[in-house]
């Protein structure tokens, strides 16, 4: 395979993946490694290892972004990251004793029609609205959601980024630019354990492609969150929309095209 089509679809790649992270805490595993099996013939394990190593650095940059423009909820956020991760553990173990709970186009689904969501009905709470919350229910919350999300991606092994920003603004009430702010912050650690546990236990993937995702992803993330920050809750709710309407549908294409 030559090189410059490892680059043409790194390059791909990570223009999804980056957009999806920095616009909605999506997290880049669910664009990017369809796109590696499909069009490199990497092993899915690796590619989802390459995904999850993409995942980290953009999630970071894309966190740090939204945590300048006071958009990020960090003692909450740290509360819901601590059962999310728990809870991933409890829900693989029991993926392990259900046979065959491959339901990947689950998560996919679930991003179309939440992209939609935000387009046909954005969401325009206020951060007075959310300052209304008592702490003691905001962190009760916190821990609830978390569980839930970390539970569904270790038991089907995808869609935590567009479970946590669905229970951050329809559960918690948080205005759009918070949840995706705190969405990134704890994708940014779950990625991270993710990808170390991928290396260890498969070995280092492709550098190529792992460098260029890693790079065109945190380019596009960054780009796209500081796009976000700046814009209204309207505009922000529309590119959100679009962005993972699009994405949905493309990834539905490219796994259909893997089948």
């Amino acid at each position: 395979m030559n090189m410059l089509t490892k680059v043409i679809v790194c390059f791909m790649a990570g223009i999804g993946a980056g957009l999806g992270t920095g616009f909605a805490g999506m997290s880049a595993a669910a664009v990017i490694s369809p796109m590696l099996i499909t069009f490199l013939g990497i092993p899915a394990y690796q590619a989802v290892g390459i995904a999850l190593a993409s995942d980290v650095l953009a999630s970071a940059v894309s966190a740090y972004t939204y945590g300048k423009n006071k958009n990020l909820d960090i003692r909450n956020g740290l509360v819901m990251m601590a059962a999310v991760l728990l809870f991933t553990l409890v829900g693989s173990w029991v993926a392990s004793l259900v046979p065959n709970t491959t339901m990947g186009s689950f998560s996919v689904f679930m991003t179309m029609l939440l992209g939609i969501k935000f387009i046909v009905k954005p969401v325009m709470t206020t951060k007075e609205t959310m300052a209304s919350v008592s702490a003691q229910k905001r962190l009760t919350q916190s821990m609830v959601c978390g569980s839930v999300v970390g539970f569904i991606c270790g038991f089907i092994g995808a869609g935590g980024g567009m479970m946590m920003l669905l229970l951050l603004t329809s559960v918690l009430g948080y205005e759009l630019k918070t949840a995706v702010g705190t969405s990134v912050f704890i994708m940014a650690f779950t990625a991270l354990t993710g990808a170390v546990s991928h290396f260890a236990i498969g070995g280092i993937p492709d550098v190529w492609c792992l460098i260029l995702c890693v790079t065109f992803t945190l380019l596009w993330a960054r780009i796209a969150a500081l796009f976000a920050n700046k814009a209204s809750a309207k505009t922000l709710n529309r590119a959100v929309g679009i962005v993972l309407t699009v994405l949905g549908a493309a990834i539905l294409t490219v796994n259909f095209l893997r089948g």
